[in-house]
């Protein structure tokens, strides 16, 4: 905070994290006046059926890798009422009033709706697909106890505009009546109630901007200005990444879906920055290779579009000897490749301050959810300590001592045609 007040960007932050007309008039104030957006189709059937089509949606830099919306909010839902036709023409009139009123691009809104094991086993008799990956969530390293989250339905927002995110939540939560120009058709919350609320934000600057304010980070706020994350370096390198037409699921009911893991993370960068120096960091962020042979510079922007992780996988023990320590790129590619070699995951995690402390949301989406088990049980490292003794569970073996994971959830992205209410077999009851 600055000697004479909070600057236009810490009173944004703050407005996005409390929400409702109190956060969205502070929000407004502060940018001087709501920022406009442009309108959705008047023909919803030339949207795409993939709800995580982000593709041509979001900017890119000039490697083409995604710039992801700089705003994002999560909306954890719990169903008031059993699903019927009625709540299902109500969930669809919510959403269908979001995609008329905004462009589905960062410069408008992104949205998605997905549904956790625990909505299918709550409320259906009939069983989910045999051959659909969706297990409930669960602890994935023997040092995490993590809250589950296993809520009905998981409501993810992204946009570049603040005060935009703000007034969808209004929309949904039937204290709008007109959108960007649009009449609101519905509120979601006439059938849903929100039992948790999450928010971020990715891009350059962004978490510098609020190192000052947030618990954990060092004195002095060394977070780089240029980084997108807290943590320092660029990440979601696009040839480190599965593409959109890898993660869609091709078959059964849900074709056109995908499943969607997010865990929330909580980061500890006093000890990332105070304990590390820069070389230290890129060896336990990337791999000791990335040091030896000077890839890195400054936050990675000099990687382009590859983060050149797959030339060091094979090397983890070498370098465990050698080094001392291991990255956590080099440790979780070594689950994170197909026998062809392409990325499973696709990767779309954001920071967030809520509460105050530095922490991340860790969206990712595959066709199962085995796949992100399998590269978390890779990152986890287990078998490192059994090279050296100076790697151990959670020191020197990647980001381990840094982050602790406090909540995770999987769920069905189901196509955009049966968003509302989805049954276990894709079929209107």
């Amino acid at each position: 905070m600055s000697d004479t007040g909070p600057t236009r960007r810490e009173v944004v932050k703050a407005a996005v994290a409390v929400g409702g007309a109190v956060g969205l008039s502070a929000c407004v104030d502060a940018i001087g006046g709501e920022s406009s957006a442009p309108a959705g189709p008047d023909d919803l059937s030339t949207l795409p059926e993939r709800q995580h089509a982000w593709k041509g949606r979001v900017r890119e830099d000039e490697f083409g890798n995604e710039a992801l919306p700089r705003h994002q909010t999560l909306l954890y839902l719990n169903l008031t009422e059993e699903p019927n036709a009625d709540a299902r023409d109500t969930v669809e009139a919510a959403l269908s009033t979001l995609d008329r009123a905004l462009a589905r691009n960062h410069e408008g809104l992104l949205h998605s709706i997905g549904y956790s094991p625990a909505y299918f086993d709550r409320h259906y008799d009939e069983s989910l697909p045999e051959d659909l990956d969706l297990p409930e969530p669960r602890a994935l390293s023997s040092f995490e106890d993590p809250e589950l989250d296993r809520q009905d339905a998981l409501l993810h927002l992204a946009t570049d505009k603040p005060d935009l995110l703000l007034r969808v939540e209004e929309a949904l939560t039937g204290e709008r009546d007109t959108l960007n120009g649009t009449s609101v058709e519905a509120a979601l919350t006439d059938v849903f109630e929100v039992d948790e609320r999450r928010t971020g934000f990715v891009g350059a600057g962004m978490p510098h901007e609020r190192g000052d304010q947030i618990e954990g980070v060092p004195e002095g706020n060394p977070i780089p200005e240029a980084s997108p994350l807290f943590m320092g370096f660029k990440a979601g390198f696009a040839k480190n990444q599965a593409t959109e037409d890898y993660v869609t699921l091709d078959s059964g009911p849900f074709a056109g879906g995908t499943t969607k893991h997010v865990s929330n993370i909580r980061q500890r960068l006093a000890d990332w920055y105070g304990e590390q120096s820069y070389e230290e960091r890129v060896m336990e962020m990337f791999s000791p290779g990335h040091v030896e042979q000077g890839l890195v510079e400054g936050v990675g922007e000099n990687l382009g579009d590859d983060s050149g992780i797959d030339q060091f996988v094979d090397d983890i023990e070498i370098h465990a000897r050698e080094y001392g320590r291991v990255g956590h790129a080099q440790k979780a590619a070594r689950a994170n490749r197909d026998a062809d070699g392409n990325p499973l995951l696709l990767r779309r995690h954001f920071e967030s301050a809520d509460d105050d402390i530095a922490s991340l949301h860790f969206p990712s989406l595959q066709t199962g959810i085995s796949q992100f088990e399998a590269v978390r049980r890779a990152m986890n490292g287990e078998d490192i300590p059994q090279i050296t003794p100076a790697v151990r569970q959670r020191v020197n073996n990647g980001i381990l001592e840094y982050i602790f994971t406090k909540k995770r959830g999987n769920f069905l992205v189901v196509p955009r045609s049966l968003r509302a209410l989805p049954t276990p077999t894709g079929e209107a009851e």
